[in-house]
């Protein structure tokens, strides 16, 4: 089964905190046992990659159980139920949601301290939505991501086919292409260039190379296999075995399986969709709009010796 949210985990791990004093951990084990999760399930992770899925959710469940004063700490990272948490058990039958939680006032007051009232309301959707504020942030950068995905991609198919050579070779240098020389990076293209825009010399000599051929096309425009051939053709006539093709839009399979075939020359496809990715990552035609800093308790700080 997919991993529960973590509302789904508030009424098992409070049920377990009448029995036993729980942590984190104990908790991430139970809700383990509970929900009947699997190795896969419990090896997912949350976007940033800093925490476990499960335990992440679980952590969260135990912080609202906390903020509803149905849990306390009863030791360092360990917590029980309150007299408060066994009666509301008894008095509440099914899950728990953080919605059912805002008719407790310490729980309100977590949610929406000093608010105003637009604020407030806004501070309630959050906290009553079934992801945790670290999955909504993680969502929220997906959505913003995913718009500036759209908005490149156009943005590069608004240039002339020049300027996208000059882009990918000024991508493949970010990445940390070519050698320090002025002539370590190329741009090339010009009639008569056997389809090679750029080329890359990876030894400060020239010795080794990589030539380069970038294919301006619109989404819809499928590379085909002649294109690979005739690259890989060009790079057998300047006696180089290495080349890199990129495109706007994406390649037929019978090119990708061309490639992928046993042979002295060795060429790396790079569709439109890895395009963004690389310029993403490294930073090419984009920059950083906003920085948040989200904060958390460093334990090793507060930790005994």
């Amino acid at each position: 089964m997919a991993v529960p949210t973590y509302d789904l985990m508030m009424r098992p791990l409070l049920e377990l905190a009448t029995q036993q004093d729980i942590t984190r951990r104990i908790a991430e084990q139970a809700m383990r046992t509970h929900f009947q999760l699997t190795d896969e399930d419990m090896a997912l992770r949350i976007p940033s990659g800093q925490d476990g899925l499960v335990r992440n959710r679980a952590g969260w469940a135990m912080t609202y159980l906390k903020k509803a004063g149905l849990l306390a700490k009863v030791a360092p990272k360990t917590y029980r139920a309150t007299d408060e948490g066994v009666a509301y058990l008894r008095a509440h039958t099914g899950d728990i949601s953080s919605r059912d939680l805002l008719t407790i006032e310490s729980f309100r007051q977590f949610v929406r301290p000093d608010s105003e009232e637009e604020e407030a309301s806004q501070a309630v959707d959050a906290a009553t939505s079934t992801r945790t504020p670290a999955e909504a942030i993680d969502a929220a950068v997906d959505t913003l991501n995913a718009d500036v995905r759209q908005r490149l991609l156009q943005s590069i198919l608004d240039q002339d086919p020049t300027f996208f050579e000059r882009l990918v070779l000024d991508v493949l240098s970010k990445m940390g292409y070519g050698d320090l020389s002025p002539d370590g990076v190329t741009h090339t293209g010009k009639s008569g260039d056997e389809g090679i825009d750029g080329r890359i010399n990876v030894d400060s000599l020239g010795l080794d190379q990589v030539l380069v051929q970038a294919k301006r096309f619109a989404p819809e425009q499928v590379v085909p296999r002649k294109d690979i051939q005739a690259f890989i053709g060009s790079l057998a006539g300047q006696g180089v075995t290495k080349g890199v093709f990129i495109t706007t839009s994406s390649f037929a399979s019978s090119a990708q399986e061309f490639v992928q075939r046993g042979s002295q020359t060795k060429v790396v496809l790079i569709d439109g969709h890895a395009l963004i990715d690389l310029m993403m990552r490294y930073k090419v035609g984009v920059r950083v709009e906003r920085t948040v800093e989200v904060l958390d308790i460093d334990q090793n700080y507060f930790s005994e010796e």
